[in-house]
């Protein structure tokens, strides 16, 4: 009796067992996934080990600030830094002048960029292309290498230590990232919507208040955002153009804590870390609304 190899036969003998297969498949899922908690733990303890230090200094009494070799840990706790910033009037009044100043900033940055984004995504002119990418590429240049140039200009108009220098500073470099992003937000809106919209009578501006605006919303939160972290952040034009009375809270810190002959480091870092506590507040609790407004212009529906 001749047996027939049919190819069913040739692919069954020689294919390898089903259990070893999954075997390696569970190895390799098992490998992945410790790869990736591998990868999550040490860029995570990258990015968490200076607010760490922040905290371990803050908490360390000055006399063992510099002692060597370095503690990780601090063998005395203490909360002197923490009251002494409660004791320092002058620290809540640079608080103030960032709570306005970053506020302000946002507010302004979120209302100018609303329209010049819905310009360019909506509106079809001479020139829109090219106007796109001068806005863009005013980013590219240093703010730094402006900061003589905007000093000059606010000394002429009498508007140096006021809110106004500060607050159309920080409003001239947040707004070129703030249109790209509300443009491109703008661009997932569908064209028949504001059709539909015209048809029925409303005018543009009715539109884009009541429409447009609504519908961006995730975008508008992140732009508003990020101009509130611009403003928070900033150092050397809140330091140059603000006196002593309109200083915020960067510049205010390094005055009062950095000296010539010492740094108070516990007491910088104690106030350091409460800084930080109102920018990752507002993060966390904006995070869904900022996530959507970056990567609602990446895909055009």
């Amino acid at each position: 009796m001749t047996a027939v190899l049919t190819e069913e036969t040739v692919t069954a003998v020689s294919a390898p067992p089903a259990a070893p297969r999954r075997r390696r498949h569970r190895a390799d899922r098992r490998a992945s996934t410790v790869s990736a908690w591998i990868a999550v733990v040490v860029f995570g303890g990258f990015a968490l080990l200076p607010v760490y230090w922040l905290l371990a200094t803050s908490l360390t009494p000055r006399t063992e600030v510099f002692s060597y070799p370095p503690k990780l840990f601090p063998t005395e706790i203490t909360f002197e830094a923490y009251a002494a910033l409660a004791n320092n009037p002058a620290l809540f009044g640079y608080l103030r002048n960032s709570i306005v100043v970053s506020v302000i900033t946002a507010i302004l940055s979120v209302l100018v960029s609303a329209y010049m984004g819905y310009a360019f995504s909506k509106f079809r002119y001479r020139g829109r292309r090219s106007l796109m990418y001068f806005v863009l590429a005013s980013q590219m240049f240093p703010q730094a290498l402006l900061l003589i140039t905007l000093y000059a200009v606010f000394s002429a108009y009498g508007l140096l230590n006021t809110y106004t220098a500060l607050v159309l500073s920080f409003t001239t470099f947040t707004l070129p990232l703030c249109v790209w992003m509300l443009k491109g937000f703008f661009d997932t809106i569908p064209d028949e919507l504001i059709e539909a919209a015209r048809v029925d009578g409303a005018s543009r501006m009715r539109i884009i208040h009541s429409i447009v605006l609504p519908l961006a919303a995730p975008g508008l939160i992140a732009a508003g955002l990020f101009a509130f972290v611009r403003g928070w952040n900033d150092f050397i034009f809140a330091l140059t153009l603000a006196g002593p009375d309109k200083q915020t809270l960067p510049p205010g810190l390094v005055n009062t804590f950095i000296g010539e002959a010492s740094t108070a480091w516990p007491e910088l870092m104690a106030a350091s870390l409460v800084v930080s506590l109102p920018v990752a507040i507002a993060f966390i609790a904006l995070q869904r609304f900022l996530v959507g407004g970056l990567t609602a212009g990446a895909v055009k529906g």
